[in-house]
């Protein structure tokens, strides 16, 4: 009997304080992203397109959203006797167990299912990534070399590498080579190949591992798992990622990663790369077509179905169910799903959450106050009264209620004016 020989895992359960509002309700990899989908369908089409159809999700915090976009795995392909995705959350049993202590406590914990499936290679991926990549390349690599670990690994700004698991390559050719040196978010930094969290093991090596680190007090791969194999000898391999890879850590890096997706070229090409998405999840697939009024404008922006845009909208991403009226002007902005933007309102570096609406006459973001800088955020399901002003860099918390608006309640560390 055939059964697919790769397991596929995705760490897809946690929540990053840097993002702020947009994680209060999701987990990261929930997020939504490039104006109908999300995060962690970059990962999931990255495995259907290298033919990896059994996959496991790790999920742990606020896991309804995740698993209502998941659904049964159709958008991607993965539906069958012998192809599925699961999702796995943290559960109570007659065995020690908890919550996830760490990604690799998740897998720990899961290592009943992992076993059941006897995988030949155990992939392990993490969910808050964008980027394309045929992992089965990865895979043929990492059985060439007759590694116990494959590690992927990218260029980033030497001035950012303390950031990321660094990794020190020998590298033999320009794919990559035996991984000689391995420190996670480093101080001073011996290079700039920041890992992507993209793991490939035998599964004998991994087992050991997990259960190795279970002594420990800490349960991460990249502080953890690495390091104690290299302390080891395994046989541990670094293969390098030359493509694009954008990172959503923060709400400024989620903002950037967003504005590749305009410009005449694109760094990020979805229909190239050949991004699915659930399109039942929020009913994006019975949204009627994008309305244009006669004197709208729309200038390098990527604005989807179910929008109705009369006003103006240069360099921003729109979702389906987001209005914007004659008058108002949305710049520079990311505007999730069922947004609508009044008369007369200035929207500018905004990433706005769900549901908001902006009443006329408002200006957000545009404006600094107090010498604060960057993305200013908007939690969901939030009023902005009219003719409000709320200055660059600041965070709205979700479903402020009409009194905190009204008496000038700061939401975020005197934020708001």
């Amino acid at each position: 009997m055939f059964k697919p020989s790769i397991l596929a895992m995705i760490l897809a359960g946690g929540r990053v304080d840097e993002l702020g509002v947009l994680t209060q309700y999701r987990p990261k990899s929930a997020v939504p992203f490039g104006g109908f989908a999300r995060v962690i369908d970059f990962p999931l089409s990255n495995l259907l397109h290298s033919g990896i159809e059994r996959v496991a999700i790790l999920s742990q915090y606020r896991s309804y959203s995740l698993i209502n976009h998941i659904g049964t795995g159709a958008a991607w392909d993965m539906i069958g006797r012998h192809r599925g995705v699961s999702v796995l959350p943290p559960f109570k049993g007659h065995e020690n167990s908890d919550w996830y202590r760490g990604s690799a406590d998740a897998v720990y914990q899961n290592l009943d299912f992992v076993r059941y499936h006897d995988p030949s290679h155990i992939l392990i991926l993490s969910g808050d990534h964008i980027y394309r990549m045929n992992y089965r390349e990865l895979i043929d690599y990492h059985v060439e070399k007759d590694a116990d670990l494959t590690a992927a690994f990218t260029e980033v700004e030497p001035e950012q590498a303390h950031r990321f698991g660094i990794g020190v390559i020998d590298f033999e050719d320009e794919r990559g080579g035996p991984l000689t040196g391995y420190e996670e978010k480093p101080g001073s930094p011996r290079g700039n190949l920041a890992s992507l969290t993209i793991f490939c093991f035998k599964p004998a090596v991994l087992y050991d591992a997990l259960v190795e680190n279970q002594k420990h007090d800490s349960f991460e791969f990249g502080r953890d798992i690495l390091p104690m194999m290299m302390r080891r000898g395994c046989r541990m391999y670094g293969y390098r990622h030359q493509g694009y890879w954008g990172y959503t850590r923060t709400v400024d890096e989620y903002w950037k990663t967003s504005m590749d997706l305009l410009g005449e070229t694109p760094l990020i090409d979805l229909e190239k790369w050949g991004l699915r998405t659930n399109l039942e999840h929020r009913n994006i697939r019975d949204c009627q077509p994008l309305k244009v009024g006669a004197a709208a404008v729309l200038d390098n922006s990527l604005v989807y179905n179910g929008c109705h845009v009369e006003g103006r909208v240069v360099n921003s991403i729109l979702f389906p169910g987001v209005r914007v009226e004659k008058g108002a002007e949305v710049r520079d902005s990311v505007l999730f799903f069922n947004n609508h933007v009044h008369r007369g309102s200035r929207i500018k570096r905004v990433v706005s959450d769900v549901n908001t609406i902006f009443g006329a006459g408002c200006m957000v973001g545009g404006a600094r106050i107090r010498d604060q800088e960057g993305i200013t955020v908007i939690g969901w399901n939030n009023r902005v009264p009219e003719y409000f002003r709320i200055g660059r860099g600041c965070t709205v918390y979700p479903q402020l209620d009409g009194e905190r608006w009204e008496s000038g309640e700061l939401a975020d560390m005197e934020a708001l004016q």
